[in-house]
């Protein structure tokens, strides 16, 4: 079993399924392939621990072939802080230290 992710024509992530094994074919061709001709769309595996494709595809995420990253989109926190990490994931240092400010504590730390 693995999961697949449909890209619409600006890679962007319509649709995640569950389907055959990657090392399986169908009708001589891999997952990717077949599912991708069946549907009419770019198909790519993800994998729910980020050991390919750093992220697991959600609809609305956006495919960066360049990295062969899933990316969520940006989080639009209204902070020019905003970045993506090493791990292709949004971090915002202001938003961090928000946190940090309201539920850490003496009683709490992190």
């Amino acid at each position: 079993m693995a999961h697949y992710a449909f890209l619409d024509d600006s890679n962007i992530v319509t649709e995640v399924i569950v389907g055959i094994d990657e090392t399986e074919t169908i009708e001589g061709l891999s997952p990717e392939e077949w599912y991708g001709n069946f549907r009419g769309q770019k198909c790519l595996r993800t994998s729910y621990n980020g050991k390919i494709r750093y992220n697991y595809a959600g609809i609305g995420d956006i495919y960066d072939p360049i990295d062969d990253a899933f990316i969520s989109p940006d989080p639009n926190c209204g902070h020019d802080e905003s970045f993506l990490n090493a791990k292709k994931q949004w971090e915002c240092s202001k938003c961090v230290e928000a946190w940090k400010a309201e539920y850490l504590n003496e009683t709490n730390p992190l």
